[in-house]
């Protein structure tokens, strides 16, 4: 079998205009070359080949058998290999038919996905999003196989090594229904602890978070008396009881059924970001669907 690490692929070139020249002149003026060059490589590829491949004739040269053979193949082969290495062509969102896996949490479904969707199908119409659900350990594992082709995370839980775009800055801001009795203005420390609270617990059933953390420096402590794992339950349990929680602004923000305040506790945000693989950074589908989402948010 022919080693192809010793084939040199200035070679294959040379041969396919051979093939169809059939004369050694004419092949070195199309690939710019001296005729005596052209003549080393045949030599090299009568070597590699075993076969003398082109022969004289009484018009130039004559191909043989394994020559005629070779034609076809060849410059099919040739063809893929420039289609394979040619740059990438614009993305055009109209015709695209792509289908794009996103990681995210029901915070991140409603926040970002939400909010650039109707762009997003009104611009490229052919395609489809899959939403899955963001596991952060595997976000990095994930995007290198090709899994998910974006993520939504915060940016101090981001994994190193991905590429990353901060999206938006998010802050806390304390939500009970509409009509709360204990929420006509904002409480004070005293009364925020006494309220009954909701903790989002991601890791399921913790009921202390960045809130208790911040309370416990000022030597308090509130009541937090039911704990889920979604965003989305807690505001159809807010709106049905005398609940509060400390919630991200942005997604309470224009929600009827929950009165807004802002806390006596001034609680750290956090950035939410998008994350991608080096190995899609530089493709046109990909730069759009990453700043449609820019843009949109």
């Amino acid at each position: 079998m022919l080693n192809l690490r010793r084939l040199d692929l200035n070679l294959l070139v040379t041969l396919d205009v051979l093939l169809a020249e059939l004369n050694v002149t004419r092949a070195a003026e199309r690939l710019n070359f001296s005729q005596p060059a052209v003549s080393v490589h045949l030599a090299k590829l009568r070597e590699l080949l075993g076969d003398p491949l082109l022969l004289p004739g009484p018009r130039g040269m004559r191909p043989t058998t394994r020559a005629q053979a070779l034609r076809e193949p060849l410059r099919e082969a040739l063809e893929a290999l420039e289609r394979a290495v040619a740059p990438a062509s614009p993305f055009d969102p109209a015709a695209a038919q792509h289908t794009w896996r996103i990681a995210a949490t029901d915070y991140g479904e409603s926040t970002v996905v939400l909010p650039m969707l109707r762009a997003l199908r009104t611009a490229a119409p052919h395609t489809r999003l899959a939403i899955v659900e963001l596991v952060p350990p595997r976000i990095a594992k994930a995007t290198e196989q090709g899994e998910i082709d974006l993520a939504f995370h915060i940016t101090s839980d981001a994994p190193e090594g991905l590429r990353q775009r901060v999206l938006f800055k998010e802050r806390y801001v304390l939500a009970g229904r509409t009509g709360h009795p204990r929420l006509k203005r904002r409480p004070n420390a005293k009364q925020f602890c006494e309220l009954e609270h909701v903790i989002v617990s991601p890791d399921g059933g913790g009921f202390r978070g960045v809130t208790d953390e911040t309370l416990a420096e000022a030597g308090l402590a509130r009541r937090v008396v039911l704990s889920v794992p979604h965003f989305l339950f807690v505001m159809s349990a807010l709106a049905q009881s005398d609940l509060v929680a400390m919630l991200p602004w942005r997604l309470v923000r224009d929600n009827p059924a929950l009165k807004v305040v802002e806390a006596p506790v001034e609680v750290p945000g956090y950035e939410v970001c998008m994350l991608w693989h080096e190995r899609v950074h530089r493709d046109p589908a990909h730069q759009w669907l990453r700043e449609q989402i820019a843009a949109t948010v």
